[in-house]
């Protein structure tokens, strides 16, 4: 059975861009991990995907795009309980290991949560005029890939 994929209102395709390059931020850890890569090094990276483009997506999605719902909303509450166990796990400095054990799985399963499920909801819900003012009040950073340790590769 083959999956349609989901079309995305227009206000919502940069986040969900966004996402694509959290999602390739899991394969990387996982890769590096598998290919016994430093834990430093990985953190490393991972680190600046973090200060770089998760913080700012995060407060993104949190003050411009769940207030559609609401932030007593079910899915809202998960989705940002989702991003307060990322960042501390983002912020643990000890048993890196499985830290980014953590990271990549917990990352990834966001991902597709809010994929899947809360920006369905979100585009069903929303109006016309509120994801209108997501697409101008989104600040979207083009993605530029930090190359000063390609571990992955």
């Amino acid at each position: 059975m083959k999956v349609k994929p989901i079309k995305r209102h227009k206000a919502i395709q940069p986040l969900s861009r966004e996402h694509h390059q959290g999602l390739l931020l899991s394969w990387k850890i996982r890769t590096g991990l598998s290919k016994g890569v430093s834990t430093d090094r990985i953190k490393t990276y991972a680190d600046w995907f973090y200060k770089t483009y998760l913080i700012p997506h995060f407060e993104e999605e949190e003050k411009h795009l769940f207030p559609i719902l609401g932030n007593d909303h079910i899915l809202v509450k998960k989705a940002i309980a989702q991003h307060r166990r990322l960042d501390r796990l983002f912020k643990n400095t000890s048993e890196l290991k499985k830290s980014l054990n953590h990271i990549e799985e917990e990352l990834e399963q966001h991902i597709r949560f809010e994929e899947r499920v809360l920006f369905n909801e979100i585009q069903k819900v929303g109006t016309e005029q509120q994801l209108q003012f997501i697409l101008e009040h989104h600040n979207q950073t083009k993605f530029l890939e930090n190359t000063t340790d390609r571990f992955w590769e």
